[in-house]
């Protein structure tokens, strides 16, 4: 009787914790800690059901049916997932707030099978103490048109992808895929390639000069004649201008214009924008970045018995900030920087709109963490990317940059030529987030009917330049601009085109590969409507209307599948197979004596024999620096790529000799302790270094 009460006790107390489910470990152990021991936190690891892997999983004949399975390797966590919920008060869903976060919930919904009537769902934009605890004052039911705007785009990828794929398997070499976002992405930088390999310079003139008026040099640009602007196309429309000068005779300043000018700052990140600038200024990849704001929203233990999400969630398009926000952070310019920083007075008090907002801009949670109180308690990826969002938000919030400017026209013979001036008079948000160049170009104090004299001419010849290739930010941001795809979408699609080697990255620029223009020209002559910017983007809008609840998703879906399907038997029959010719490597099989050939592989070109697959000698292709190898002196170091096409250097005599390096050794010793010297990438250039300490020295051209 004792043992049966003992029983039935231990059951109460167990059904007394309520069940909290979250995507991953460290954001559940952060959440675990602001709920206390009446909550219990676990994650799902992610998803847990999706498509299947080996079929198309979707059926065309009724209404597009998703066949979800449980995702191979999950099975423990579901089954743990169940028992916690089985011996659970209540069950809280507290993925992330977007339409990903909103299918992980009905899914875990679905496997526990729990009432779908149920206010169960629990979203926050950013994980404090009191966003966590406020937004469980206010669970509700789990939004469907998220769930179905979700269900749509993955049903729409798998269309594709699983449509056109075995096309270029049978085609071209198994391996390959094709994807909505990943096509006009390829596509996209195959037509900038061609309008480079397309490009004709053309030749064009500009005369620089100096003057000086009291002893005051100053720098102009030749503009025009008679007051209008003249292009310069060749030396002999220099000459001519060059020839109504008199150099000896002095110059009339014939127009002074001072004005005031106002630099407004930029708003705080969205998902894209962060990308872009994270790219640009530390030089971050699209994951890599994704990755880092990932751990910095879960949370960062700071040292005060808890951890904290220092950013808001960084998956939104908006810059709209939360009226909280945006008054503590006026409070701390006022105190930080003074009020003539600060764009708006502070407020007193909790304002109506509360601090909890899901289409918040990307910022710090608490503006008072400033990244140098922060920095110890993050890895220095973490510290980069917080910096930068903090500096950006804080900046969003103070007084535009003034800059007092001047233009002088300088006249001769009716030859103009213009000079401009400007200097900060007030560094307003730059104080605290710099953008780009940012010196004094400072004029004489110039008036109208001064005379000057001219120091000299300079006339240069220049030839128009081809458009730039794509960087990772040029290529986000030319997508947003778009409306092609998602910015939670943009880093998977940059990783997949590169992964399936159809394009590389060289300087930080993509470049095309045979490969990616052979998957390119398929896809643009048999699927026009894939790599169609208009026709992806309005893709996407519909989306969003599936999610506002105004289109049904299946009915989106079978207005894509239609036409495409006959796209896709036409195909089948129209695309003739293309072989990918081996080519001869010059040289012969140290195993078999048969010629090596040079073959295209997942990450790039490779050596093979060609007697395959009788003979299954390969090698990597190198470029041999011709430098002795720092390790073992017997070998040379040879440049090699890793997997994710990186250039790293290693010893040619692998594996016998295991060295490596990210960076080039140039085959001296440092002074200071014996060392091998590297040649190191920096923003400002080159710059030879000891790994092993501070020796330092510029590259010697």
């Amino acid at each position: 009787m004792a043992a049966s009460k003992t029983k039935k006790s231990r059951k109460r107390k167990s059904n007394t914790r309520k069940l909290v489910i979250v995507e991953s470990p460290s954001k559940a152990k952060t959440i675990g800690k602001y709920l206390g021991r009446t909550y219990k936190v676990v994650a799902s690891l992610g998803h847990v059901r999706d498509l299947p892997k080996s079929r198309m999983g979707v059926d065309v004949d009724h209404d597009y049916q998703p066949e979800y399975i449980s995702i191979r390797g999950k099975g423990p966590v579901i089954k743990e997932l169940r028992a916690d919920a089985k011996n659970a008060k209540a069950v809280y869903l507290a993925s992330d707030p977007d339409r990903e976060g909103e299918a992980i919930a009905w899914h875990v919904s679905n496997l526990l099978k729990l009432d779908p009537a149920e206010k169960n769902r629990v979203t926050f934009n950013e994980i404090t103490k009191d966003a966590v605890k406020e937004s469980f004052k206010q669970p509700r039911t789990i939004n469907m048109d998220l769930v179905d705007a979700q269900q749509a785009r993955r049903v729409l990828d798998r269309l594709v992808g699983y449509s056109i794929s075995p096309i270029l398997w049978k085609k071209v070499k198994r391996g390959l895929s094709a994807g909505r976002v990943q096509s006009v992405a390829l596509n996209l930088i195959i037509q900038r390639e061609n309008e480079i390999r397309n490009f004709k310079p053309e030749e064009y003139w500009t005369i620089d000069a100096d003057f000086v008026k009291d002893n005051e040099e100053f720098a102009a640009s030749f503009y025009g004649v008679n007051g209008k602007k003249v292009k310069l196309k060749n030396n002999q429309d220099v000459q001519r201008v060059l020839g109504q000068l008199d150099r000896a005779a002095d110059f009339d300043i014939t127009a002074v214009n001072r004005k005031e000018r106002r630099r407004m700052p930029q708003p705080p990140f969205t998902t894209s924008t962060l990308q872009q600038a994270a790219n640009r200024r530390l030089n971050f990849r699209t994951r890599k970045t994704m990755m880092a704001a990932q751990q910095l929203y879960e949370g960062i233990d700071i040292g005060k018995g808890a951890a904290v999400g220092l950013i808001t969630y960084m998956r939104t398009d908006s810059t709209r900030i939360a009226s909280v926000a945006k008054h503590a952070a006026s409070q701390f310019i006022h105190d930080n920087y003074g009020a003539e920083y600060a764009a708006t007075k502070p407020v007193k008090g909790k304002l109506q709109e509360g601090a909890q907002d899901a289409h918040e801009a990307i910022r710090p949670t608490a503006v008072t963490r400033t990244p140098a109180a922060m920095k110890k308690f993050l890895t220095n990826d973490q510290y980069k990317l917080y910096n930068l969002i903090w500096s950006r938000f804080v900046a969003s919030q103070m007084t535009p940059q003034l800059i007092d400017t001047m233009s002088v026209k300088i006249v001769q013979n009716s030859v103009e030529f213009r000079a401009n001036g400007s200097k900060v008079k007030f560094p307003g948000f730059t104080k605290v987030y710099h953008q780009g160049k940012e010196k004094d170009n400072l004029l004489p104090d110039l008036q109208v009917d001064d005379r000057v004299q001219l120091v000299k001419d300079d006339p240069a010849q220049h030839f128009t330049q081809p458009p730039a290739r794509y960087t990772e930010a040029a290529l986000v941001h030319t997508l947003e601009a778009n409306g092609v795809g998602r910015p939670s979408t943009y880093a998977p699609t940059l990783d997949t085109i590169q992964r399936r080697y159809y394009v590389r990255e060289v300087s930080r620029h993509f470049e095309p590969t045979e490969l990616g223009e052979i998957v390119n020209k398929i896809i643009e002559k048999q699927f026009p409507e894939i790599v169609d910017v208009k026709f992806t983007a309005d893709v996407e809008e519909h989306l969003d209307q599936i999610e506002e609840g105004k289109r049904n998703w299946v009915e989106v879906v079978d207005q894509f599948f239609q036409p495409f399907e006959k796209e896709v038997n036409a195909a089948e029959k129209q695309v003739d197979k293309i072989e990918m010719r081996d080519q001869l490597a010059g040289m012969n099989c140290d195993i078999c004596g048969a010629p090596m050939v040079i073959k295209m592989g997942r990450y790039g070109k490779f050596y093979a024999c060609s007697r395959f697959p009788k003979c299954r000698n390969t090698k990597a292709i190198v470029k041999d620096t011709g430098i002795a190898c720092p390790k073992c002196g017997k070998g040379t170091v040879v440049e090699r790529k890793s997997k994710r096409n990186r250039v790293f250097y290693g010893c040619s005599r692998y594996p016998d000799c295991d060295f490596v390096s990210w960076d080039k050794p140039i085959g001296r010793s440092c002074p200071k302790d014996g060392h091998f010297l590297v040649e190191k990438k920096l923003k400002g250039g080159k710059q030879v270094v000891c790994p092993n300490g501070d020796y330092k020295e510029p590259v010697q051209k």
